[in-house]
């Protein structure tokens, strides 16, 4: 017989690693961040800090609506109409890769993190009503499953257990950006001059190298299968002897014996001799949702972890294959999941003592990728950004990178100061306790860090200078049409 709970023993704060103390201070700790980011901020001739504080406190205080009039709004003075926030956002030339550097080397240094990370690499898309926006245009939008007008980000995150934050990010440019007739707008945006054309897979090539020579820790790379597919970023990391676990496309291509590569022997004098590089020792190469289907391939059970929907216990097989990589043979394991919506694939380079326990964990790992993601768009305002310019979405990137990072870090030194009780899991009847999530950390600093709330009178106002704006705005269109018809 199980020990009778007393009904409000799961209840007690304290318990749970929530003493009020930590959260009275939680507005103080997130100052704290702030302090020491703020010198990245500054430019030659103007301190914006005080401005990204109000913009990370829109972040990680707000619900909805986090564009740059409502934040100033909200966080400062009703009576703020956002241009001083929007002008630091958009137009001041302060480093976004400054934040960034300092976030990764605060990971780097985070005693908790050495071991048992991994980087996560994915996309999001965002759509977009108009072509104005840097790097908008006709492309697959994963969210929505199709191609569609959006903008599209590449980002880099670390990750360990139920923990995450963005590390890095670029914004991808699509091809036609770089023709000739896109000049005017390339300078409208504020695209750099210098800037070339880079597809996804090199983008995340950069961000892994710079977060490499950063000191991140981390086992290994999970990304989907856009990257994955990439036979370049497989063989750049592999050189660089990064381990990667890359999900690939049913139809990837893979031998089952590893082949030979040479310049086939002329076997006549008749036509021209073969001067290019092939298979000659005569093995064929199979997809790999064929392999999944022969009969020596072997699907077994692994549990793999407890999660908050029960147990994670699917089937997978593996097997090492060879593959075709730049134009080199390479030995790779083929991790094969069998998945509710059917087989998914992926291939790694770790090494053929790895475990399959191993393997089958970092398969399981890139839901993180999808966690991160959502969490940084629903939880931290990132697809609520309203601006064309590129600066302005590096600038919303590394400040949403900083409010990830805050709460990550608030996450690890709770969870080193303030141990939760031990028995919470045998009365509640769980093999392992929840994990602090983003709304979780939001909703504490909400409650010490209260937004500014509107009186009747100020609401008044405030509708008032709206509507006013609004007559101004269509006056002006009324004098631009005048002008351009010119006399009657």
């Amino acid at each position: 017989m199980p020990t009778p709970i007393s009904p409000g023993a799961v209840f007690e704060p304290e318990r749970w690693g929530l003493p009020a103390a930590a959260v009275d201070t939680l507005a103080d700790r997130l100052h704290q961040l702030w302090t020491r980011f703020r010198a990245c901020f500054t430019t030659t001739t103007r301190d914006g800090s005080d401005q990204a504080w109000v913009y990370l406190r829109g972040l990680l205080t707000m619900t909805t609506e986090r564009n740059f009039a409502n934040i100033a709004r909200r966080v400062v003075d009703p009576a703020d109409d956002g241009q001083a926030l929007q002008q630091f956002m958009s137009n001041s030339p302060w480093s976004a890769q400054l934040v960034l550097h300092q976030v990764q080397t605060e990971v780097a240094a985070t005693p908790a993190l050495q071991r048992g990370g991994v980087l996560l690499l994915d996309e999001s898309a965002d759509e977009k009503a108009g072509i104005h926006s840097a790097g908008a245009g006709r492309q697959y939008n994963g969210r929505l499953g199709k191609v569609e007008l959006s903008q599209v980000g590449v980002f880099l995150a670390f990750a360990k257990g139920t923990l995450w934050t963005w590390i890095d990010g670029e914004l991808f440019v699509p091809k036609d950006w770089f023709t000739p007739e896109m000049t005017d707008e390339r300078q409208r945006v504020g695209l750099p001059p210098g800037r070339e054309f880079a597809t996804k897979p090199e983008l995340g090539w950069q961000m892994i190298q710079r977060v490499r020579a950063r000191g991140v820790p981390f086992e290994v790379v999970l990304c989907d299968d856009l990257y994955g597919r990439s036979g370049w970023l497989r063989h750049q990391l592999d050189r660089a002897r990064v381990r990667y676990l890359a999900d690939v496309p049913v139809d990837t291509q893979v031998y089952l014996t590893q082949p030979v590569l040479g310049v086939p022997v002329a076997r006549g004098r008749r036509g021209r001799p073969a001067t290019r590089v092939q298979v000659v020792n005569g093995v064929k190469p199979v997809e790999v949702r064929q392999v999944a289907q022969r009969a020596e391939t072997s699907f077994r059970r692994f549990q793999v972890r407890d999660t908050e929907r029960g147990v994670l216990d699917e089937h997978f097989a593996l097997r090492q294959v060879w593959t075709l990589r730049e134009g080199e043979v390479a030995q790779e394991w083929l991790v094969m999941r069998q998945e509710e919506l059917g087989t998914s694939y992926a291939l790694s380079n770790a090494p053929a003592t790895t475990t399959p326990a191993q393997l089958v964990d970092w398969k399981c790992r890139r839901f993180g990728i999808e966690c991160s993601n959502q969490d940084a768009k629903s939880e931290l305002g990132w697809d609520e950004f309203r601006a064309q310019k590129v600066a302005a979405w590096e600038h919303h990137l590394a400040l949403t990178v900083l409010a990830s990072w805050f709460v990550a870090q608030t996450k690890v030194d709770w969870a080193e100061k303030f141990v939760r009780d031990g028995s919470l899991a045998e009365e509640l009847e769980v093999p392992t306790l929840p994990a602090l999530s983003v709304a979780n950390v939001r909703e504490l600093l909400q409650a010490v860090m209260p937004l500014q709330q509107l009186s009747p009178e100020q609401a008044r106002r405030l509708v008032v200078k709206h509507l006013v704006e609004r007559a101004r705005s269509t006056r002006s269109r009324r004098k631009a049409q005048l002008r351009e018809r010119g006399p009657t």
